[in-house]
């Protein structure tokens, strides 16, 4: 498991572009029959995944950790953005269509990933944060996770926003977790910008062509930066910077967060005359 350290909007703000994609960019999460972990000491996210083909995936206990096991102080969620899959917990088989969400509370002892099909392995995005409280397993559906229609063509941002791992939904101790999907077309997110220093962020941008590129916005609302990635790569958002982006071409991500609350709409809105 690789162990990124916390650095400020200070220090941030001097990084050139290699320097920015070391500390931020999370790449080559996919890989056939591995599990790849990036330990964020931004609210001590997790950020993983992996692509079972030959043989399923066991999550693993990295000693990094000093725990029994991976959840003994932990929960996780888990979104599949690709073929269908299979999650064991602790022996109960739970099966994960494309864009359905799997949450797995504190104290789970056993856990591994498996694809019902070589030729379209399943792709398990993992999000995990400490955990105070023993919450269910709990899977969704992306009709479950009461999607919500936003932005319009005009600004080339129509998009639906689906809703797993929150208040109103699965119900955790500190993760959030959910996707958008953007339209032919449509090709900006999360605009207008916003930060939240009560919380971290962590997008995983998918479905785009290989042939596209995705402009990821961060840095403090009056000096962004910016990152360029391609599909299936994850970033970092700090609490203090700003997280939007615009593709070449429409894509969808998943959202992630952690931190002090679970309240999906605590933003500070960062308006757009204001972005510098």
């Amino acid at each position: 498991m690789e162990v990124r350290f916390a650095i400020g909007p200070n220090e941030s703000r001097t990084l050139q572009t290699d320097a920015l994609r070391e500390n931020f960019l999370v790449s080559s999460l996919f890989n056939a029959d591995k599990l790849q972990l990036v330990y964020s000491h931004y609210d001590r996210v997790i950020v993983g995944g992996t692509m079972p083909v030959n043989k399923t995936v066991t999550l693993n206990n990295p000693a990094e950790l000093r725990a029994n096991f991976f959840l003994e102080r932990r929960e996780m969620g888990i979104i599949n953005i690709g073929g269908k899959g299979v999650i064991n917990v602790d022996g109960k088989k739970y099966n994960l269509d494309k864009l359905e969400c799997l949450y797995i509370g504190k104290g789970s002892k056993k856990v591994s990933f498996s694809s019902s099909s070589k030729k379209t392995p399943a792709k398990f995005y993992i999000l995990s944060s400490p955990a105070h409280h023993a919450y269910p397993v709990a899977k969704f559906t992306k009709e479950q996770a009461a999607p919500v229609n936003l932005g319009d063509q005009s600004t080339a941002n129509k998009r639906t926003v689906y809703k797993y791992i929150h208040k109103e939904g699965i119900q955790s101790c500190q993760l959030v977790m959910g996707l958008t999907v953007l339209e032919p077309g449509s090709v900006w997110n999360s605009v207008p910008p916003h930060t939240h220093t009560r919380r971290m962020e962590v997008y995983l941008y998918f479905d785009l062509h290989a042939d596209h590129r995705i402009f990821h916005f961060m840095g403090q609302p009056q000096q962004t930066q910016h990152i360029v990635m391609k599909n299936d790569e994850a970033v970092i958002s700090p609490p203090w910077s700003v997280h939007f982006g615009s593709g070449t071409s429409n894509y969808a991500f998943v959202w992630g967060m952690a931190g002090e609350n679970l309240d999906y709409t605590d933003m500070d809105p960062a308006p757009i005359p204001q972005i510098k």
